[in-house]
């Protein structure tokens, strides 16, 4: 980690290695894409509470995640608290009301027609868990000294990344929001002007008569997200 007293290359032995045969490697392979396919993003949950210790473990393994110059530039603020839930839910219902009576182009509203979504948010009340995604702009040492951070976004996504897997890994399902501007959650996530939030993430277990739409199974094929040069 970026400290004052780490400023050295300092190179240890790669403490872990796989060794696995190039058939147990493509069985892999073909394990974890079907363990995805299973992943779906969810609007409807449960009451069903997720313990804290859960989020706490995802979190830390979205926390190993590659970063610009090992930085580590993002924050997790994990809520379970109903009342400061439902304040979250009031703002973003506030800044998506914006969004879908003007704020939006008509281009992008009928591209969000197909996932059934709207201004009402009832998931930021209902999951147990809301996590909030801040970036940090930049960081600072112990004794005040503000340093730059690079590849944030680059970084920061990648984290997300691993989060959203963790969680699935976990049989737990979650929903990426974006409401636009999200400036508020500083303020109610007590986080400095420096960090820019980035997504809410709900999480917790679908309900009983969950749906998603049919869209959200039409993925592009490898032909369309691929290209080889042997």
């Amino acid at each position: 980690m970026f400290t004052q007293d780490r400023l050295e290359y300092q190179p240890i032995p790669l403490p872990h290695r796989h060794h696995m045969s190039d058939e147990e490697m493509v069985t892999a392979a073909h394990d974890f894409y079907s363990f995805m396919q299973r992943r779906h993003t969810v609007r409807d949950y449960s009451s069903r509470e997720v313990p804290r210790e859960i989020i706490e473990r995802c979190i830390l393994a979205a926390g190993t995640a590659p970063s610009g110059a090992n930085h580590q530039p993002w924050h997790f603020v994990a809520i379970s608290n109903p009342e400061h839930k439902h304040r979250i839910r009031l703002a973003a219902e506030e800044e998506e009301k914006g969004f879908y009576e003007g704020g939006a182009s008509e281009e992008w509203l009928r591209a969000l027609e197909p996932v059934g979504t709207n201004q009402e948010k009832p998931h930021l009340d209902i999951a147990p868990w809301l996590i909030v995604i801040f970036a940090q702009r930049y960081g600072q040492f112990a004794d005040g000294q503000k340093f730059k951070n690079y590849y944030v976004p680059e970084s920061v996504g990648i984290a997300t990344g691993f989060l959203i897997a963790a969680l699935h890994h976990a049989g737990l399902a979650s929903l990426t929001h974006t409401p636009n501007p999200m400036k508020f959650l500083n303020g109610l996530c007590d986080r400095p002007d420096s960090e820019k939030p980035v997504m809410i993430l709900a999480v917790g277990h679908p309900s009983e008569d969950a749906t998603v739409p049919s869209v959200a199974k039409i993925k592009k094929p490898l032909d369309e997200i691929l290209s080889v040069r042997e």
